[in-house]
């Protein structure tokens, strides 16, 4: 199946109510784990990496074996550049075959941000490929560090009503309680703010931050209007748990810890899929 495009593959979600899990890579294994999930699920899904991720891999060597595994998957996979906070990482992500970005100005000042955001639209989508933006400032970051959310960064439903229309973005990052990382206390999303959102500017809506937020609340995210959920912490922390507890009781060579991290992978994304209800959907 060729790749899809983050539009397409949210178009569907956003129609009947369900969300896509973008599960971010920075290996083969991460890779492997949630196609092979995706494949068992039957459940579209986004590959995604993020630019803060970049130094960790050879994106000429893994973005050639990632489009080609999601090209022989049997289930709608978009390859997607995650944060991207500069414009030369944005255009370089066309040329390594990405089908979506996400550009990242939330740091910016409202004015800028739906500058730059409305220029590197156009070149997106002239090349075929779609783009989400973020409007408000989710907290933490995609390595791992957490800040809790901050009130006063959380997206304004008017502005994004009037970014969305300038910006001509497919999809919108929202500030709604959320934060990257593991949460040092429960989140509270802001469940009203986002359905006002939603009514406010129509696109398919994302939440980042998925680690840690509990399946009940994604379901009302969910109901009130998120389509793509962002997820990495727990993936890791997933595998890094299993690699410990694999050495203390079954040491063995390096490829059979590999497989295990990649099977303690896998059963997140698996479960990440049926609470955000995509699976059965692909």
């Amino acid at each position: 199946m060729p790749l899809v495009t983050l539009k397409e593959i949210l178009e569907d979600a956003d129609r009947r109510g369900y969300a896509v899990g973008s599960f971010n890579m920075v290996s083969f294994g991460f890779l492997n784990g949630i196609l092979e999930a995706a494949e068992e699920e039957k459940s579209p899904v986004i590959l995604s990496i993020a630019e803060v991720h970049l130094p960790h891999m050879d994106i000429e060597q893994f973005a050639p074996v990632a489009i080609d595994s999601a090209k022989k998957s049997r289930v709608p996979v978009a390859l997607h550049l995650d944060h991207g906070f500069h414009f030369d990482i944005v255009i370089k992500a066309i040329k390594w075959g990405f089908s979506s970005v996400m550009f990242d100005g939330s740091a910016l000042s409202y004015e800028k941000n739906v500058e730059n955001t409305s220029l590197l639209s156009k070149i997106v989508k002239a090349a075929g490929l779609s783009i989400e933006a973020e409007l408000g400032r989710v907290g933490g970051s995609e390595s791992g560090e957490t800040n809790e959310a901050d009130e006063k960064f959380f997206t304004d439903p008017e502005l994004a009503e009037d970014f969305v229309k300038k910006t001509n973005i497919d999809a919108l990052a929202v500030a709604v309680g959320n934060a990257h990382g593991f949460y040092r206390k429960k989140p509270k999303l802001d469940f009203d703010r986002i359905k006002k959102i939603k009514e406010s500017c129509k696109v398919p809506l994302v939440l980042h931050g998925g680690s840690g937020i509990s399946d009940e609340d994604f379901i009302m995210a969910i109901r009130m209007g998120i389509s793509k959920i962002n997820f990495f912490t727990g993936m890791t922390y997933a595998a890094v748990q299993r690699i410990k507890e694999f050495i203390k009781t079954d040491p063995k060579g390096y490829e059979w810890i590999a497989l295990e991290a990649k099977n303690a992978i896998k059963e997140v994304v698996q479960d990440r899929m049926r609470v955000f209800g995509s699976s059965g959907r692909g």
